[in-house]
């Protein structure tokens, strides 16, 4: 295994292919629950490194599409598929790599294996580790609170959720930590003004208070939230609206497009937004997911309290925290090596090639402490390709340079990685070349992903998930559980134990 030093967590598998195994499981589509809304996800699909050698997107550490299909899950409901996002079931977990051991912000481990779904293929592992910063060590927070407490925030899994949830965040906050709460329903408005975070009881007491009525005035409560944060900016500090909502805005400014406009323009001073979703029947998934992916900020959803708990107390360095703002994948393929490959997930973080270099352009934040993964399917040159995997035939007069062959015949691929640190403008520069390997083995972290990536191939039914089984995943999973503190890994076993059942009872109807 190699170490690099950058930031962030990020497995990029790749899955060298040859024959195309039939579809096993089919699972139906199931209804979409009434006013929950998703974007539309259409996979990628293969692409030749003749007409495409480069693959460009930036990272998501968001971990909102786990927890929500889990829900489904747990309701006794498979997912709509387009809740689906398979880049962020893997990145729900975390792996076991090394801090890194210089002043980097993150650290790059990679390692090769076959593919459990295809033995044929090959899974590339590209894994970045942020670093860990403790509690006590992190910088002075200004914190704006904006919480809906609309009429439709009424059931329990919604606002009594997010107060309990946000209490656990307050404990854990300090005297040099400020907080302040904005609440929005018909109109929005401050409920606590700016307040030190050892007054605990006085923050938790507004918490207390609030209760849900009215419509849901979101875009004039973001603009409030940004007016009080930009108030109280700390420099060097962590300047961030945290909005825990259902998603439903529908007055003012409500259209993705208006309010993804709004926080492009606060992100440039210097304020983040992350977005906590809550709720089940009102969901609007694919608006929150947007704007914080625009706003600097991660989108996580809020089924219960323990998974609060993860992300506001276990996790609160990473969820509040950035230690590399933009980061950006570029991955070249060697078509001597690679015939055919597929980025698994990140449909929505995909980048024009050209923007690689463009320190202009707004990419992914990583957060102290964070893993990311990616997830590429590669054909290797020699292996044949199935007709209906590549969208159109293969050329025929893209023959290979003789210089290409001799001087870089044992490349596979070559990883770029840019980031900025979280108060530069200049981006800086990590590159690796991963080799071909013959392992027959994976070791545990890649095990682990394979079968969180196997699993939402199941769930999406998509036509790329090779042999892939529930019996196959829990068994990939068990082998890989490892020492999981937390029991996240043992939940996942359970809930893909509880999908087979929901799968096999669904389609006998």
């Amino acid at each position: 295994m190699k170490i690099f030093t950058i930031a962030a967590s990020l497995v990029l598998f790749i899955s060298c292919t040859g024959s195309y195994y039939s579809n096993i499981y089919h699972p139906p589509q199931p209804n979409l629950q009434p006013g929950e809304e998703y974007e539309t996800i259409t996979e990628n699909t293969f692409l030749t490194p003749s007409e495409y050698p480069l693959s460009t997107f930036a990272i998501d550490v968001d971990g909102a599409s786990y927890s929500n299909i889990r829900r489904m899950i747990m309701d006794g409901r498979l997912p709509v598929k387009d809740a689906v996002r398979v880049e962020e079931m893997i990145n729900y977990f975390n792996y076991d790599y090394q801090q890194p051991k210089n002043e980097e912000p993150f650290s790059v481990h990679t390692d090769i294996g076959p593919s459990p779904w295809n033995p044929e293929h090959q899974l590339v592992q590209i894994g970045i580790k942020g670093k860990e910063i403790y509690a006590d060590d992190l910088p002075p927070s200004n914190l704006v609170f904006l919480l809906d407490v609309s009429g439709s925030m009424g059931s329990r899994d919604k606002l009594p959720l997010l107060v309990k949830g946000f209490k656990l965040l307050v404990n854990q906050l300090r005297e040099q930590d400020l907080v302040s709460i904005v609440v929005y329903a018909g109109s929005s408005g401050l409920v606590l003004p700016p307040t030190s975070g050892d007054q605990k009881e006085k923050i938790i007491s507004a918490l207390d208070d609030l209760y849900a009525q009215g419509s849901t005035a979101g875009g004039e409560g973001i603009k409030q939230a940004y007016k009080v944060a930009l108030k109280n900016y700390k420099q060097e500090g962590n300047n961030r609206v945290i909005l825990a909502t259902d998603g439903d805005f529908n007055v003012g400014v409500s259209s993705t497009s208006e309010l993804v406009k709004l926080v492009e323009e606060k992100r440039e001073q210097g304020i983040d937004l992350s977005i906590l979703g809550f709720g089940t029947g009102n969901l609007k998934d694919s608006k929150m997911e947007q704007i914080a992916n625009n706003g600097n900020g991660n989108y996580y959803y809020i089924d219960n309290l323990l998974e609060a708990k993860k992300v506001l107390v276990s996790e609160m360095g990473g969820t509040l925290h950035t230690i590399a703002k933009d980061v950006k994948i570029q991955v070249e393929f060697n078509p001597q090596n690679v015939k055919a490959y597929r980025l698994i997930g990140y449909e929505n973080r995909l980048l024009a090639d050209e923007d690689f270099n463009n320190d202009e352009k707004d990419a992914g934040e990583l957060g102290a402490g964070h893993t990311v993964t990616a997830l590429y399917e590669v054909i290797p040159e020699g292996v044949p390709i199935s007709n209906n995997l590549l969208p159109v035939d293969p050329l025929k007069y893209q023959g290979q340079i003789s210089e290409v062959q001799s001087k870089y015949g044992n490349e596979l691929l070559t990883v770029k990685l840019r980031y900025k640190n979280p108060n530069e403008d200049q981006s800086s520069l990590i590159t690796e070349i991963i080799y071909k390997s013959e392992d027959t083995d994976l070791n545990e972290n890649l095990k682990f992903a394979s079968s969180v990536a196997s699993f939402g191939m199941l769930l999406r039914d998509s036509k790329f998930k090779g042999n892939s089984s529930f019996e196959m995943v829990q068994q990939l999973a068990k082998e890989s559980k490892g020492v999981d503190e937390n029991g996240y890994r043992a939940e996942f076993i359970k809930i893909v134990e509880l999908a087979e059942l929901l799968y096999k009872g669904e389609a006998k109807n």
